[in-house]
């Protein structure tokens, strides 16, 4: 007699409860602050100079010169570019790597 299936019940389902039904709010109310991804935003200021945004881009975060200069173009046009994206840890590092080039930085949960 084969060992998995001796008992008919465990076959035909009887004494089996059903799994439980987890709503969308459930899911949602699990979520912690690292599973929600935050964005780092770099703000205009009258400070530093546009070449000098696109250098700190290109340095701590490694972009084209293209790229980095179209988020300096972003953040003088429309006063503030997304730089980075990530857990909230990652973002809270970025973010105290731009202080310390003197940029005005600040993260938030991404919408």
């Amino acid at each position: 007699m084969s060992p998995c299936f001796s008992d008919t019940s465990s076959v035909t389902g009887a004494g089996v409860e059903s799994s439980p039904v987890i709503t969308a709010d459930e899911i949602s109310d699990s979520l912690t602050d690292e599973d929600v991804p935050w964005v780092v935003l770099v703000w205009n200021d009258p400070i530093n100079l546009m070449s000098y945004v696109v250098f700190v881009l290109q340095k701590l975060f490694g972009y084209s010169s293209e790229k980095a200069t179209q988020l300096m173009l972003d953040v003088h046009e429309k006063g503030r570019a997304v730089v980075a994206n990530g857990t909230r840890e990652k973002a809270e590092s970025d973010v105290f790597r731009l202080h310390e080039y003197g940029l005005w930085a600040t993260m938030q949960k991404d919408s």
